[in-house]
């Protein structure tokens, strides 16, 4: 699936073939895990998933920002960003992945 953009259904079908469950299980199993995921997130926790990495939200203050085609500044609200932070694990298999 190099180059493609992988889906929920994509992920469920992969865990149906993988697990050997009915499709609306393995669908609902993607969805739920997901759900869990933004829940905590929305909340503020981080969430940790080992071998993977760990997904935050950040609190950004507000800034002045410059257009870059007029130069004016303008200001940026303060905003709530999501930031994901790869394992070790992780970067180190996209490295070999490469070709690198």
């Amino acid at each position: 699936m190099s180059g493609q953009t992988i889906t929920r259904a994509h992920i469920a079908e992969a865990l149906q073939s993988e697990l050997d469950i009915p499709k609306q299980d393995a669908a609902q199993l993607v969805e739920t895990f997901l759900d869990l995921i933004s829940d905590e997130l929305v909340a503020g926790a981080t969430v940790k998933l080992s071998s993977f990495g760990a997904f935050s939200v950040r609190d950004k203050n507000e800034r002045v920002g410059r257009n870059p085609k007029t130069g004016e500044e303008a200001p940026i609200p303060p905003r709530r960003v999501l930031v994901f932070k790869p394992s070790q694990i992780l970067k180190d298999r996209v490295e070999q992945g490469c070709g690198g």
